[in-house]
């Protein structure tokens, strides 16, 4: 099997309804709000250590029957930055992707340096959407 590591675009951070225990490394986020401060378009998103993924992204991963990783909901706004330099973007529906299996035995896992690993499977499915800000290496 082939695994490879992604790293997504940034596009904003946690905003101030986040929910997460920071005294711990990763912090465990338990209420996810994602505040966009820019956007290049891509489907796979990340502020450390959560993703989201656009709604559309989402159903296509479960309809493809990968495993490891789980959808929930996140808030999505856009900070006062992102609405004067995008004032004509209409962000679409994101849900959380919700990482939950083991890299290099399920589809998607975070490897022990907290990075983003997901079989070839997993990667052809999330490359059939918009990743063109996803840098994306072997593992």
């Amino acid at each position: 099997m082939v695994w490879s590591v992604l790293e997504p675009e940034v596009a904003g951070g946690w905003g101030e309804r986040t929910v997460a225990d920071t005294s711990i490394h990763p912090p465990r986020v338990t209420v996810l709000h994602y505040k966009f401060d820019g956007w290049l378009g891509d489907e796979l998103l990340e502020s450390f250590p959560c993703y989201i993924v656009t709604s559309q992204l989402g159903r296509a991963l479960t309809a493809a029957g990968l495993n490891g990783f789980r959808l929930a909901v996140v808030e999505v706004t856009a900070s006062e930055q992102f609405a004067e330099m995008y004032p004509d973007v209409h962000l679409p529906a994101f849900e959380w992707l919700q990482v939950v299996g083991v890299a290099g035995v399920d589809d998607f896992g975070v490897s022990a340096d907290h990075q983003l690993v997901v079989s070839e499977r997993a990667r052809d499915v999330l490359q059939a959407g918009q990743l063109r800000h996803c840098e994306v290496s072997g593992w």
